[in-house]
């Protein structure tokens, strides 16, 4: 059997960390299915998850990597992309052992930033 070959039209790849914003509202329309509701409804449970892992991440438990890793992955979910590029430079220094301070100190940054743009999209609702 002959097989052909076709030309595929490749699609671009977005930007790994988007520089519009703390949250990429293409990725969460992606993955709320353009649902309004739903998109405000996983920034406040996102928002109170980021800052309640904030919390306990202000004296570096014996978990804390466990803790980032957990916020990377619900960064990335809801598109809080500069708060998991931050996780991930964080659970990368604490699985290393390296100096924590300056990646913990840019996590709370993108965390406020990302909390900041949250409150403003629900203020608005």
């Amino acid at each position: 059997m002959p097989y052909s070959l076709e030309q595929v039209a490749w699609m671009p790849s977005p930007p790994l960390v988007p520089d519009d914003g703390p949250i990429d509202f293409d990725h969460l329309r992606r993955m709320t299915l353009g649902d309004g509701g739903l998109e405000r409804e996983v920034l406040a449970m996102f928002a109170g998850q980021a800052a309640s892992l904030a919390a306990a991440l202000a004296q570096l438990p014996p978990d804390a990597a466990a803790l980032v890793h957990k916020l990377k992955g619900s960064a990335r979910a809801v598109g809080a992309v500069h708060v998991a590029a931050a996780a991930a430079d964080l659970e990368t220094a604490l699985r290393n052992g390296t100096d924590a301070a300056g990646p913990r100190t840019a996590l709370d940054h993108a965390i406020s930033q990302a909390g900041e743009a949250i409150d403003a999209i629900l203020r608005r609702s």
